[in-house]
């Protein structure tokens, strides 16, 4: 693991040799930003923007950043497209292949139980993939078998059929997977056919499978995985990616940014036909663009199916002449895309702003959702007649280009400016940002026609972002102190499962907020007592390697507890840390109370 890191920090310092002649290009054609106000201290400077500008320092990222120069530093995180990601972090992500298939290709290969039986009735066609097409045919065997028991004694057992006698074990193997130990029973279906090793695990009891999981190969983990519901492997793959990207990514700032874009335009994976369209949403709408323009951001996410289908603009319609049609207007993204997407609550737009915007919107849909169709305007569903959207005039006829129309003019407006200025300032700077920072992130805003990277240079390079007041002052949200607690301790991310939990207890299920406003930016959100109490119980859990999937080497924790507090926080502990803090304590305790402690709760 060390190998690994070194290598990779060795790669990203070689690489800013090579991008530092377009660093100096670009940076000679930037307007000149306020002078850089150094009220903190150097060593106190690259922890803030350590803290701020990522999930959290690794061991060795200060020592990065001091041979790079800060400054550097700052602009190599602002171009992601010149960092060389982390080859553990492509390695740990390559058995996640729901990550980098289409919608359509998720829902052929990972069917909810009502498409099983749809490929069971002949209606579906079954996956032409052998493996997956293969594994498919077990749940139908198993649906099969299920209406078997229930018609013959009214109850369900999936579970029922007895080793096969399609394949052959010795009397040695049979003993291993009757009562060998799981990492024993692992190695040895791992050892068997593909096909063999379906065939074995659908004779196991769900829970001895799921024994099986922490000492399974990753392969052996996805078949595992696939006998508890295959549509569930959709939801743990985005979970743990994301977990990932935040522990291993070396371009840190952008994938910070891509969960605060994904919260500020947030859509639930638990709605329906959502929960295949969300991995497809962050990967291709939301990511590329964290550094783009708003307008094509904003686009991106009203165009996109995951935002049509959560709040229901899909099935938006203008008046019907014909009265043929059940479904009428739907106001929700009329609403939403000016309340939390740009304008703000308190902008002084109307009720009848709402209904407008929702009329510019109709015909805005998808095609067979259900199936993992894309976006698509049927102008049969459109509201021609005039509109009038913040006192605009939009005449009559204009299909699709109404909608676009209401895109231009939101993306453009100084209150969206303010209001995406301020937005960004909460989440990176304090939880009751200046007026004076906002005014100026916002004028660069405009400036630079919603330049997301020119706002977010705006507001780095700003004197408020380094005042000593902000530093070690927002209190981390529970993915925060998650990724930044497991980056501290050096920790290897084996699987993600029990920190997915984690993330669930701690009051931050993954994409899992209902509500179309996300999670909060605001750390004092994040704050009460059972939360804290959460938080120590985690942090504890950590450092004693007590988290599965999660190993954690307790020989760094072998020093005094000063040594051990420096190392994790990167700076003396405060002394109410230290006073805290019993010194008898083994080390992985006082590593854990680090972990727990006011000082690493806050970035």
């Amino acid at each position: 693991m060390r190998t690994k890191r070194t290598l990779a920090i060795v790669l990203s310092i070689a690489l800013t040799l090579f991008s530092s002649a377009l660093y100096a290009k670009k940076k000679a054609q930037q307007p000149p930003a306020p002078p850089p106000m150094p009220q903190m201290t150097r060593d106190q400077a690259v922890l803030h923007a350590l803290n701020r500008l990522t999930f959290g320092p690794r061991p060795g990222d200060a020592q990065l950043v001091n041979a790079m120069g800060l400054d550097h530093w700052i602009e190599w995180q602002l171009n992601p497209a010149l960092i060389v990601e982390n080859p553990v972090l492509v390695s740990k992500l390559e058995p996640l292949d729901t990550l980098r298939m289409s919608t359509a290709e998720m829902v052929r290969h990972y069917p909810t139980p009502q498409m099983v039986h749809m490929m069971i009735q002949g209606r579906l066609a079954f996956p032409a993939d052998p493996e997956t097409q293969y594994s498919i045919r077990k749940l139908v065997a198993r649906f099969e078998r299920q209406d078997s028991a229930k018609n013959q004694t009214g109850l369900a057992d999936l579970n029922a059929p007895a080793l096969s006698a399609a394949w052959s074990l010795d009397d040695q193997q049979k003993q291993i997977l009757a009562s060998g130990k799981p990492p024993e029973q692992s190695a040895l279906i791992a050892s068997l056919p593909e096909a063999e090793q379906y065939d074995v695990l659908d004779t196991l009891p769900n829970g001895a499978r799921q024994k099986l999981y922490a000492s399974a190969p990753p392969d052996l983990r996805r078949k595992i995985q696939i006998f508890s519901g295959p549509v569930q492997i959709v939801n743990q793959d985005l979970t743990e990616g994301k977990l990932l990207r935040a522990v291993y990514s070396n371009r840190q700032l952008e994938e910070v940014l891509t969960d605060f874009w994904f919260n500020h335009f947030n859509v639930n994976l638990d709605k329906g036909a959502d929960r295949y369209m969300v991995t497809t949403y962050e990967r291709d709408v939301i990511r590329p663009r964290v550094l783009g323009r708003f307008k094509d951001l904003l686009l991106a996410t009203a165009q996109s199916p995951a935002m049509l289908f959560f709040l229901d603009n899909w099935e938006s319609a203008g008046p019907d002449p014909n009265r043929k049609r059940t479904q009428g207007l739907n106001e929700n993204y009329g609403r939403e895309v000016m309340e939390l997407h740009t304008l703000g609550v308190d902008s002084g737009y109307t009720q009848k702003d709402v209904t407008e915007v929702a009329r510019c919107f109709t015909g805005w849909t998808i095609r067979e959702p259900r199936f993992g169709g894309g976006f698509e305007f049927n102008p049969k569903l459109h509201d021609n007649g005039e509109k009038h959207v913040l006192g605009v005039t939009i005449p009559p006829g204009g299909g699709m280009n109404d909608g676009l129309k209401v895109i231009d003019l939101l993306a453009h407006s100084p209150a969206t400016a303010h209001f995406i200025a301020k937005s960004l300032a909460i989440r990176f700077v304090s939880d009751n940002p200046p007026d004076e920072l906002v005014r100026w992130m916002a004028k660069r805003f405009l400036e630079t026609d919603g330049d997301l990277r020119e706002t977010m240079r705006a507001m780095i390079y700003s004197p408020e972002f380094w005042n000593p007041e902000n530093f070690r002052a927002k209190v981390k949200s529970p993915l925060e102190l998650v990724a930044s607690a497991v980056r501290a301790v050096n920790g290897d991310v084996d699987y993600g499962f029990a920190l997915v939990g984690m993330m669930n207890q701690l009051g931050e299920p993954l994409y899992r907020k209902v509500e179309p406003t996300g999670y909060s930016n605001r750390g004092a959100d994040w704050m009460n007592s059972a939360s804290l109490l959460a938080r120590m119980n985690f942090a504890l859990a950590l450092a004693r390697g007590k988290i599965p999937g999660v190993n954690v080497d307790a020989a760094q924790f072998a020093g005094s507890a000063p040594d051990i507090e420096r190392a994790i926080l990167m700076t003396d502990a405060s002394t109410d840390t230290q006073a805290a803090i019993d010194v008898t304590q083994p080390g992985p305790a006082i590593a854990g109370l680090t972990l727990g402690s006011p000082d690493f709760q806050r970035r």
